[in-house]
């Protein structure tokens, strides 16, 4: 995998993808493939220049709505007022599409979330 070197105080639009109990499981989606999910995922980050980031985390919390992600927007989009987004769901292609499309767009508070991702999105959890 590439690294690709964030200047200070510039960092890319980000994915955190669920990876816990029940999201990435075969076993909660069955027929899906988590793993190619992922890839594909992290093979956009890698084509992207740094412009995207992919991590993962053992589990986000809203486990109902598996698989979720969480789209952090990057420096600039912060500076225009985005916040993270939950989405839920997000196991199938088409989301995927969505979900890569907003990013290279330049993700929240840059580019206005696709219509058919804003249905999945979700309310983080509560502490």
């Amino acid at each position: 995998m590439t690294r690709v070197p964030i200047r200070y105080g510039a960092r890319p639009c980000s994915l955190v993808v669920c990876r816990g109990c029940c999201c990435g499981d075969a076993r909660k989606n069955p027929g899906m493939d988590h793993a190619g999910q992922l890839a594909r995922l992290r093979e956009a980050a890698a084509a992207s220049g740094g412009r995207l980031l992919v991590r993962t985390s053992d589990c986000l919390g809203p486990c109902a709505q598996a698989n979720v992600l969480v789209v952090q927007p990057s420096t600039e989009g912060r500076r225009r007022g985005g916040r993270a987004a939950w989405i839920g769901w997000s196991a199938d292609q088409d989301c995927l599409d969505e979900i890569l499309a907003w990013t290279a767009a330049g993700g929240p508070g840059v580019a206005p979330a696709p219509a058919a991702l804003q249905l999945q999105m979700i309310d983080p959890p509560k502490n």
